[in-house]
């Protein structure tokens, strides 16, 4: 039947309120739940606003309890009746302290039983769930995620626009660059045998748009990569992306600052202090062995190389002298917490990121300690230890030595994921800090060259440009990135502006005068023109509005996302291409057997 012969809906059903309570309401939904008592039937019905009890009386409309037989979960219906005060009201519900009696009801359509229930906390897995993602996404929760998420995007919006940028949109097709991750390659049909890239990001476009005299650009934009997935990332996802002219990093820094602060207090209600703290790439690592700390708990690595020189426990007395380190961290008051086989379980996890073993000091009365590792250490040297790194009766040390990467990824971890055992923070927190001061370069052990930390169109500081040609392992980039409760949700900086430091940037990179002309060619002739010097920053909207959200998976905060595996449950994408498209982009398939 054609909706047309319904009333018009007059409201939502989890608007309505005591206020309305004698009124007539058209109401349309789903039935979330039928229960039969005789004479009466009641509904809840469901929409993306919330539940509404409905009551089908026999004594009231005959038409509607007939109706009311037939249906079963998720059935489309329209319904319309009166609103009453309920006899027994649902303090759990908005809604629960009315209900509406129907005087008509209709069904719309009817629907098979779904292979997944419509509540939050199914425990369906989660193929599944991306499988039938239209029936997922009628859950409550999922529908308040997407919902947050248009509210970022509108913060975004009406925040930047009143801070006169310019939202401009760049080019989906567009050429193959080398900027970090795998591009996605698109076949042209019209020019045989080449391909558009997909855009990792909007990065040069956005740079010439400065070059164009815009000032000041913002775009919420589709990037895509081409990389190996975790569960905070996607092959296709969403960025803040904004440019300004004639700015330095603090411009971006305070500009940037006072949105996010203000985005908090708006979306949720958090007020939140100026400035954000702010850590150098080099204090982060050494404090807390991560570029994208977790400040909302402490728990700082603790160097304690210079005790272990010429200690007894020679594990860590030759990765000293090796040129290695000795840190620690320490977990207060959680020795008795932690037993042999909670603390093997934290040896794992360091091991997964290249520690050889975990050592481990449980603190005691008189500051003695409990350790199969005393045996190694002198009276003195434990009561250096103890010293150095305050720890009290009750307290465990948990000590990792390596090189210093090694010894940064491992206790970084580690410190995440005890604070996350013991719940060592408040989760409706928001704590922000700025790192600063990140190398420009980093050398690539596989490909045996130096490789951009960020991107290639970073400027080094003006006091290392001269070591660029000379010492690119000690050159320092104008790049910073936005943390929130250790996760990078942005990063951006100050761009080059010359044609002359991007050619010795790319130079650094390893590429022919031949590769930089193919690939950067049109970049450089517009820096011929008159460049600004300019910088920006872009924001994972994705991400954001996970932690907004309190999600841990990024797909809970996108509508219909990709596995791990990069594939479309719902879909079956990607998918085989029929052989007659094929011809058309002149691509002939190869692919490896199985056996291969």
């Amino acid at each position: 039947m054609a909706i047309e012969k319904y009333h018009n809906r007059s409201h939502m059903c989890g608007v309505l309120r005591e206020s309305d309570i004698g009124s007539t309401v058209t109401l349309y939904g789903w039935v979330q739940k039928r229960r039969d008592l005789g004479g009466l039937i009641f509904i809840d019905l469901r929409d993306r606003t919330g539940i509404i009890q409905i009551i089908c009386d026999q004594d009231i409309s005959r038409q509607a309890f007939m109706e009311a037989e037939k249906i079963g979960s998720e059935y489309v219906v329209t319904v319309r009746g009166k609103v009453e005060r309920r006899t027994s009201e649902n303090p759990n519900m908005p809604t629960g302290t009315i209900e509406v009696y129907a005087e008509t009801l209709d069904i719309i359509n009817e629907a098979q039983t779904p292979p997944i229930y419509i509540k939050d906390d199914d425990e369906v897995s989660e193929s599944l769930r991306l499988k039938y993602r239209y029936l997922d996404l009628r859950k409550p929760s999922m529908q308040a995620n997407l919902l947050l998420r248009q509210k970022i995007s509108n913060f975004v919006r009406f925040f930047l626009s009143n801070e006169a940028f310019i939202e401009v949109e760049t080019p989906v097709l567009t050429k193959p660059t080398p900027e970090g991750a795998r591009d996605y390659l698109v076949p042209s049909r019209v020019n045989a045998g080449k391909f558009y890239a997909l855009p990792q990001s909007p990065q040069l476009f956005k740079q010439l748009l400065m070059v164009s005299g815009l000032d000041r650009y913002f775009q919420i934009v589709k990037c895509f990569r081409d990389e190996d997935l975790r569960a905070d990332r996607q092959p296709e996802f969403t960025q803040i992306d904004c440019e300004m002219s004639f700015v330095n990093q603090e411009d971006v820094i305070e500009l940037n600052s006072r949105m996010l602060k203000k985005m908090i207090s708006e979306i949720k209600g958090v007020e939140l202090s100026l400035p954000f703290p702010r850590l150098t790439y080099k204090e982060s690592m050494e404090k807390y062995g991560s570029d994208k700390p977790d400040l909302r708990f402490e728990m700082e690595l603790i160097d304690l190389s210079d005790l272990m020189a010429n200690c007894g426990f020679k594990v860590f007395s030759d990765t000293v002298n090796n040129g290695g380190q000795v840190k620690c961290i320490k977990v207060d008051g959680k020795a008795e917490n932690l037993s042999r086989k909670d603390i093997g379980k934290l040896e794992d996890i360091a091991k997964t990121y290249g520690a050889k073993g975990l050592a481990w000091m449980k603190v005691e009365i008189d500051n003695d300690v409990n350790a199969p590792i005393k045996k190694f250490f002198s009276s003195d040297e434990i009561q250096s230890i103890l010293q150095k790194t305050e720890a009290e009766n009750g307290d465990i040390l948990l000590f990792v030595a390596d090189k210093p990467s090694v010894v940064a990824a491992a206790l970084g971890h580690l410190r995440v994921d005890i604070a996350n055992k013991f719940n060592l923070y408040d989760k409706n927190t928001y704590q922000f800090v700025w790192i600063t001061d990140f190398p420009l370069l980093e050398y690539d052990e596989e490909t045996k060259r130096y490789v951009a930390m960020h991107h290639p169109f970073t400027s080094p500081v003006v006091e290392d440009i001269e070591k660029l040609t000379s010492d690119p392992a000690n050159v320092k980039a104008q790049a910073y990135d936005i943390v929130l409760n250790g996760y990078e949700i942005g990063g951006g900086s100050i761009r080059i502006h010359s044609s002359d430091l991007q050619s010795d940037m790319f130079k650094a990179l390893g590429f022919t005068e031949e590769e930089t002309r193919e690939k950067f060619g049109f970049l450089l002739d517009a820096f011929q023109y008159g460049t600004p010097p300019h910088g920006g920053i872009a924001f994972g909207l994705d991400r954001l509005a996970m932690i907004l959200a309190g999600e841990e998976n990024i797909r809970q905060v996108i509508a219909f996302p990709k596995t791990q595996n990069a594939t479309c449950p719902l879909t079956d994408a990607p998918s085989t291409a029929d052989q007659r498209q094929l011809q058309e982009l002149y691509i002939k398939t190869d692919l490896p057997s199985i056996d291969n």
